[in-house]
């Protein structure tokens, strides 16, 4: 749908695919790179084809962290794993990741096959240089502790949204950053910019998911900020019924407007970057999340 919508988009994304299929002939042999760039296309929404035209080293150190995250992530969002097992796991998992017998399986679906197979991760992860691996295991280490924070904590404010936010976006932001300076190409990046970037992201996947995260099953979670949508409805589940439309939109609008407070950092961010590819894998997502708003506004 976005791509019909913007056909002068097209030959860029052929470009794109084309030069993706070229550079996944380089994937090293082994299964566990294999299992790690055939598991990366099946999870991400957006990252697979900006990943794949990142330098050698950078590719791969970038494909772990995403495949890391996704697999905390994964565990965050399982709401049929009783809090008591699952606070303990998210803040260990920077633990974890060295550990190629650990294993914990949930989630459904692709996720599900991400988890029964995180030793081939672990084993990927094992292989990166030593900044990589301490970047990495930094950020899965906060942001496992923030996501504990929050299973058991509501978002009210808009600061809870902002550190919700930070926790599971703003720290990719950071983990990015580090990992680009880490390969000599790029200064590093003030953590204000980077956490800009991933709130920027974040925050359009909020909104834009909104219905699937209210009717998930066996129970929804929800990360709209009460202290936004409580000016319009007295339920956040009302924003989903049709009586309730304008009120819905009013409400959107306003979230929305948050979104944009950081496309100023993300602008700032980006135009500092000194390589071409670093400065695609960073514009092409943020450029289908500008989309993204402007289509939610229409």
């Amino acid at each position: 749908m976005g791509v019909l919508s913007r056909p002068e988009e097209v030959p860029a994304l052929l470009r794109l695919k084309l030069a993706a299929g070229r550079i996944r002939r380089q994937i090293p042999p082994q299964d566990h790179w294999a299992f790690a760039y055939d598991m990366l296309q099946r999870v991400s929404r957006s990252f697979a084809l900006v990943i794949q035209q990142l330098g050698p080293d950078l590719r791969n150190a970038v494909c772990v962290f995403y495949l890391v995250l996704r697999a905390l992530d994964t565990v965050e969002d399982d709401t049929a794993i009783p809090n008591e097992v699952k606070l303990p796991i998210l803040r260990d998992f920077y633990r974890h990741i060295y550990n190629p017998d650990w294993l914990f399986s949930c989630g459904a679906n692709d996720y599900r096959v991400l988890m029964d197979n995180f030793r081939q991760v672990s084993t990927a992860f094992l292989e990166l240089g030593e900044g990589y691996q301490k970047a990495i295991e930094e950020i899965t280490r906060r942001m496992g502790e923030g996501m504990a924070k929050f299973i058991c904590t509501e978002v009210e404010t808009i600061d809870d949204y902002d550190e919700y936010c930070h926790y599971v976006a703003g720290l990719v932001g950071y983990g990015l950053s580090r990992l680009f300076h880490a390969t000599g190409t790029e200064d590093l990046a003030p953590d204000h910019l980077s956490n800009s970037m991933g709130l920027f992201l974040q925050k359009t996947n909020i909104i834009r998911d909104y219905l699937e995260d209210i009717n998930e099953i066996p129970r929804c979670r929800m990360f709209w900020p009460r202290e936004i949508w409580s000016k319009y409805v007295d339920k956040l589940e009302d924003l989903k019924y049709e009586e309730n439309s304008e009120k819905a939109v009013q409400c959107l609008n306003d979230m929305v407007t948050n979104a944009l407070i950081h496309a100023q950092d993300c602008l700032q961010y980006m135009s500092a970057l000194k390589d071409n590819s670093n400065f695609r894998f960073c514009a092409i997502p943020q450029d289908n999340g500008n989309w993204d708003l402007c289509y939610l506004l229409q």
